[in-house]
Order: structure tokens, then sequence, then C-alpha cells
């Protein structure tokens, strides 16, 4: 995949901890660095670096075809919990994700003090991502999103499940005329029924898209999972 250097937003003070967001269909990582901005103006997260990856121009089925930033085809927006998925192109981009936890480790960043999250498509690659990786996060959210490969998933994981105690955040609008609420809340009931802990938000009248009141939610999240580094010690999940 032909991908370009994700954007970052480097921590202010000492770079203890990272987050990772990833966008979705059509957007590229330029599309959610507000979230970092808004917490920047207001001293938040000064010791997190911010990572927002640019997925690769692909033919998206959906639309005819046409390319466009995408971590994966999509073919309907229908029966999300049954419809053929790009397995391929889904384990290519889950294969990238890890590789951005992988350089973080290689930074001397503990993996317990990096989030991976995302918005949409970027939302499922980092439910994906996070639940599959070999070392336990420190935290994983999914904005307007759902779990793929739900048959295959099982198999993905690592035998010693590292991130089966690791909260997981998620939030969907009720009117999200894109991925309806129901998949989001069918794949939050999926990671519980797993063994996973997530605290699922459903947000009222919220189409596709993030919503004040939840990044706020998002905010007090990774306050719990990757506090300051002074409030909480860390201890190193290498």
């Amino acid at each position: 995949m032909a991908l370009k250097t994700p954007l970052v937003v480097p921590a202010l003070k000492r770079h203890t901890a990272s987050v990772i967001v990833a966008h979705g269909l059509g957007d590229s990582g330029a599309g959610w660095l507000f979230l970092a901005e808004n917490w920047r103006r207001r001293s938040k997260f000064e010791e997190v670096s911010f990572i927002f990856p640019n997925a690769p121009m692909i033919p998206i089925t959906l639309n005819m075809g046409m390319r466009m930033p995408g971590w994966y085809d999509i073919k309907s927006l229908d029966d999300l919990a049954g419809r053929e998925e790009d397995e391929t192109g889904i384990v290519k981009s889950k294969d990238y994700f890890h590789s951005l936890i992988d350089a973080e480790i290689a930074k001397g960043i503990p993996a317990n003090r990096i989030v991976i999250g995302g918005f949409s498509q970027g939302g499922a690659m980092a439910l994906l991502s996070g639940v599959t990786y070999k070392t336990q996060l420190g935290g994983i959210f999914g904005l307007s999103c759902y779990l793929l490969l739900q048959k295959k998933i099982k198999d993905m994981i690592p035998s010693e499940s590292p991130n089966q105690n690791t909260p997981i955040f998620m939030g969907h609008g009720d009117a999200d005329q894109v991925v309806a609420h129901k998949y989001g809340k069918m794949s939050a009931d999926a990671l519980k029924e797993a063994g996973y802990t997530v605290d699922f938000r459903t947000y009222e009248n919220l189409v596709h898209s993030a919503d004040p009141e939840e990044i706020d939610h998002l905010e007090s999240y990774l306050n719990q999972q990757i506090p300051h580094a002074g409030d909480k010690t860390s201890e190193t999940s290498l």
C-alpha cells in the first residue's frame, strides 16, 4: 500500500504516551487534527504525541470503483454483520497499524501508554488492530464504527489475549445514516460476550459525525487510560 507519512503532533513536554487516531473513508489524517488542537489549546495531554495516519488511495466498490483514501474496500453498507468483507485489505491495514504501535514502542513508549482509536472505517480498524495486538495497550476506542471480521477475529487474537482487560470506549449516534447505530451496538455486545470491557455510549440525534459531548467523554477516557505520568505509575509493557 502506498501510504503518506502520518501527521504527528508531538508532545509538548517529556513524551510518555502516544495516541494513534485513524480517519474514516475518504478523509485524511488532517481531518482529525482538531482533536489534538482542541486539547493543546486547553493544555491537555502535554506528554502525549498524537499520530494521524493517512490511508492509501484505493478503489471503493461502494462508490463505483472510484479511488479514495480507504483502509479497505467496502461493497455495501447494508448488513454490516454478514456482508462480504475485504479481508485482504483489512489484514494489510491491521498490520500497518501494528507497525505504528511497534514504532512508538521502539521510541521507548510502553505499550500500556499507547492508545489506538478512530472514526468510522478508522474506528473499525482500531478495534480490530487493538484487540489483536500482541501486547496490552493503554486503550482502544472506536467512534461510529463496527467490528470487522467477526467470524474470524477469534483466531487472530493472540492465545494469551493480552488486551482482554484493556477498557474499550465506543461512541455512536442514534441517527447515524451511514453506519447504523445497531451495528455499533451489536459490535459492542459481541466484544462484551468475548470478555472485553466496553463502554458503549449512544448520542441522541447524532448523525455520522463526532459530537462535543462524545469528545468530552473521549477526553475523560484518555485521562483514565493514559493519565499524566506523575499521576500514576505505569509499568513498562514491551
